[in-house]
């Protein structure tokens, strides 16, 4: 009997392997689509665009559909986060970059409470519109999995850059100005 309990664990063990491994595939929030499509210039419309999110510091709520129309910069990021801290100047400059193109940044709160991101919006002077994502819904539909993440849609509702990690001193010279004269 022991020896084929030995062989029926270890094939026991493999065949919960497999299922959890079969499951995390089916269950993956892959972001390689979205990221592949706007990597080869076909972009596609931001998700969920109906989706409201309640607006920091108001009792109002925003979606992404209602700033069709304009330029706008998703900035994900959370107050405790050291890489967003770092990039608070960048998305300041991006803000108002975007502000002469008749655009926004928009920052959406990631794993955060709203009274650590209104205290990081504070702290660094930051004066753009942030939605709090209480549940995580709109970072899970972009794919966020941490923070800082960008991506800057459209006037047509369309993802047309995604910045999965830290901006950087060069994002708006490099990346933010030639994107927003491709789409002029």
């Amino acid at each position: 009997m022991r020896k084929l309990a030995v062989p029926g664990l270890i094939s026991l063990i493999v065949v919960a392997l497999l299922a959890l491994l079969a499951f995390g595939v089916a269950n993956d929030q892959d972001s390689s689509s979205l990221d592949a499509k706007v990597a080869s210039g076909h972009y596609p419309l931001a998700p969920t665009p109906e989706m409201k999110l309640a607006l920091l510091n108001s009792g109002k709520s925003e979606s992404l559909a209602s700033l069709r129309g304009h330029v706008v910069m998703l900035d994900f990021f959370a107050g405790w986060c050291i890489a967003c801290q770092d990039d608070a100047s960048i998305v300041a400059s991006s803000q108002r970059t975007l502000e002469r193109q008749g655009g926004t940044v928009i920052g959406v709160t990631y794993d955060d409470s709203s009274s650590d991101a209104e205290s990081y919006m504070k702290q660094y002077h930051l004066k753009f519109p942030v939605l709090h994502d209480a549940n995580g819904n709109l970072a899970s539909a972009f794919g966020v999995d941490g923070v800082p993440e960008t991506f800057v849609i459209n006037a047509a509702g369309k993802v047309v850059e995604i910045r999965r990690y830290q901006l950087g001193p060069k994002w708006v010279p490099d990346v933010l100005d030639p994107t927003l004269s491709k789409l002029a």
